[in-house]
């Protein structure tokens, strides 16, 4: 009898731990993601990257550092062109979620592997097969290659500023809500679910939702950034957004395209979203528990904590499903008018306690 399995979409070295950018050299030097040459192409930010570069210089001496101006579409091409001048092994993206953005999409223009380095926690964009970028429309998706390698010191994360750590909280925490729309499309529209993507994603918005610890502790971000990193590759694994995005996700993009300059982190919206759409869905408990938690990493769960006004919010709330043509959540089901979302809103400030 054949033994029928299928290859899972993931990077072959993983290190999550303190002190793991110190043996960074030893991964690049594994014959699966570089050569013997060792000639690597680093892109960096100005910010963390350049004082991180200083410090690891001396052991990667075959490596050419490119600094990256943003997180914009531009900047990928503008690294991808600058890349094509040498011949280079591997990429390694060295910095928040812009910079390895921008990485991902210059390693595959290029058609070489990249190796993510973290030095923030603020999405699960750092191990997923897409690369988030500004663009002149405003920002887009675009599909990439995972990640061949992932490292992210925990020394590191802590040093950076706490607002990623929770912007990395509520995306994880999004997943919740977003495999429960992920099984309502599946129900009332046939749509297909990949079971083991939806576990992935689950259990590691899961695990963080019910872990004790804090931004400051190595035992909760170590739960954080493995969460991070399985929901990226749960992505790969359904060739799809859908194991981590569902109506939370379409009320983050409308408070990006309908309030540009005054949005919050991507993380902070996408908890947000996530607590109040499952209110929606009647998991009444569920979305009180997820807004306490919430609040125990002082991330907001109203909008007035984001700067926004009720009406502002309804209004976000009313124009998300335009964000996702086509994805079909609990606020394309519920199809709600403009009432009856303020009036599901007061419901929801009431319940978790305003």
């Amino acid at each position: 009898m054949p033994v029928l399995t299928r290859l899972i979409p993931s990077p072959v070295v993983v290190d999550i731990r303190p002190g793991a950018l110190n043996d960074l050299a030893g991964v690049l030097a594994d014959q699966r993601i570089c050569s013997s040459t060792g000639k690597l192409a680093i892109a960096i930010s100005g910010g963390s990257g350049a004082v991180l570069r200083d410090r690891l210089m001396p052991s990667l001496p075959g490596a050419e550092w490119f600094e990256v101006g943003g997180g914009t579409l531009d900047d990928a091409i503008k690294l991808a062109d600058a890349m094509k001048k040498g011949r280079y092994d591997a990429v390694v993206g060295l910095g928040g979620g812009k910079i390895i953005d921008c990485a991902k999409f210059a390693a595959a223009r290029v058609g070489l592997p990249l190796v993510a380095v973290a030095t923030n926690l603020s999405h699960d964009g750092l191990c997923s097969p897409v690369a988030t970028l500004d663009n002149d429309a405003g920002r887009g998706s675009y599909g990439v290659p995972n990640p061949i390698a992932v490292v992210i010191d925990l020394d590191v994360i802590r040093e950076a500023p706490a607002r990623f750590v929770r912007s990395g909280i509520g995306d994880a925490l999004s997943n919740i809500s977003a495999v429960r729309d992920w099984e309502l499309a599946a129900r009332e529209r046939g749509e297909d679910i990949d079971g083991l993507a939806a576990a992935m994603a689950r259990q590691a918005g899961e695990a963080v939702l019910r872990h004790p610890g804090g931004v400051g502790d190595d035992g909760f971000l170590q739960v954080l950034a493995e969460g991070l990193v399985l929901t990226g590759i749960a992505m790969s694994v359904s060739g799809d957004s859908r194991p981590a995005s569902g109506a939370c996700h379409e009320i983050n993009h409308a408070f990006d395209l309908l309030h540009p300059k005054r949005a919050a982190s991507h993380g902070e919206q996408c908890g947000l979203g996530a607590a109040f759409a499952m209110h929606l869905r009647g998991a009444r408990e569920e979305s009180a528990y997820m807004a306490s938690v919430l609040r125990r990493h002082g991330l907001p769960v109203l909008p007035e904590e984001i700067g926004f006004t009720v009406e502002e919010f309804v209004k976000v709330v009313e124009f998300a499903p335009q964000t996702r043509p086509g994805r079909y959540t609990i606020l394309e089901h519920l199809d709600l008018s403009t009432d009856q979302i303020r009036d599901a809103y007061a419901d929801y400030a009431k319940a978790i306690g305003s």
